[in-house]
């Protein structure tokens, strides 16, 4: 695949992943940026990889590692408060499953958001986090198991 092909298919999802990742909204266009600069150096090994895609997370989630090694990420203080969110159903759900990846750990978030957003299978998955395909199993079931009650619905047992 030509590598501007691949941009401009993936760069929207590789954006999203780095969000659900952790990395701010502000600073996932930067990240990816990165990540995708690192990969057309060396395209044709990433082209010639088993698992392209794989290969493209691996290099997007080291990318992340080091910016946040290099960056404050800390709040500054504002006068201005942001608008009030709309009462879209499909936001809120959105909203939740945000801040329970927050509150988990970077281990069962990276496995979260490469296997079920990135649609990544458990292989590339390994590939991308730099595991064992076994470690990736268990992190999941774990991971899903803590992510349970943080984004249980009200009203359902």
């Amino acid at each position: 695949m030509d590598f501007s092909a691949y941009v401009a298919e993936r760069r929207p999802r590789l954006v999203r992943t780095a969000v659900l990742l952790g990395c701010p909204s502000a600073d996932a266009e930067d990240v990816v940026q990165s990540a995708l600069l690192k990969c057309y150096r060396s395209w044709r090994r990433v082209v010639r990889a088993n698992h392209p895609d794989a290969y493209v997370h691996r290099v997007l989630v080291t990318t992340l590692y080091d910016a946040r090694k290099r960056r404050w990420n800390g709040e500054l203080p504002t006068d201005d408060l942001p608008e009030a969110p709309g009462a879209d159903p499909q936001w809120a759900e959105g909203l939740a499953v945000r801040r329970a990846l927050v509150a988990m750990s970077p281990e069962h978030r990276e496995v979260l958001v490469l296997r079920y957003f990135a649609d990544l299978t458990e292989r590339d998955t390994a590939l991308a986090l730099g595991v064992a395909p076994g470690t990736v199993k268990s992190r999941t079931s774990r991971a899903l198991a803590a992510l349970a009650p943080l984004v249980a619905v009200e009203g359902t047992p």
